[in-house]
């Protein structure tokens, strides 16, 4: 008996280790993707007023998900309900990316950058589609504009921030 709790014991504390290495992994990836990433803007597109604020977070839509969604219908009569990809933008002096094509493989130029993204359901959805705050602010984010995103080499973008369109960072006091 006191054998099975010993090697019961030992397996509780390697799968806590195991669980504890893969959690700090994580956490240490998405940190140096924010520190080392290039900054990208994405333009927000109109959602829902009803939906723009939801408690404690913000439905997110953005112009380019708009643009390569309808790109994605015009070439395809039957898409995917779920596919992942890469679209090509340029980036502009202000940091701000418009479509070019869905990429193609073909080698980017200098200001062109391939960001991923996911279509589910019919919508296009580049990193997430919220942006929580604290509970009581949601006035500080409703000159939303603009997306701040973080992009690595592979084109996985992190949410960072939002600004307004005059590139103020908002929620900052």
């Amino acid at each position: 008996m006191a054998a099975s709790v010993r090697r019961f014991r030992w397996v509780v504390m390697l799968a806590t280790l195991a669980v504890l290495v893969v959690v700090n992994s994580a956490i240490w990836q998405k940190e140096r993707h924010i520190a080392q990433g290039e900054v990208v803007y994405l333009e927000l597109a109109p959602v829902d007023p009803r939906s723009l604020m939801q408690g404690d977070y913000m439905a997110l839509n953005f112009a380019l998900a708009n643009r390569l969604q309808s790109e994605l219908y015009q070439r395809a009569e039957n898409l995917p309900t779920s596919m992942n990809g890469d679209v090509v933008v340029r980036v502009d002096s202000a940091r701000v990316a418009h479509f070019q094509r869905i990429d193609d493989g073909t080698p980017l130029e200098a200001d062109e950058r391939r960001l991923q993204f996911r279509l589910r359901h019919g919508q296009v959805r580049f990193a997430t589609n919220a942006f929580f705050f604290q509970e009581g602010h949601a006035e500080r984010y409703e000159a939303a504009h603009y997306g701040e995103f973080r992009v690595n080499k592979e084109g996985e973008l992190l949410l960072t921030a939002l600004y307004d369109d005059t590139f103020q960072r908002l929620g900052e006091d």
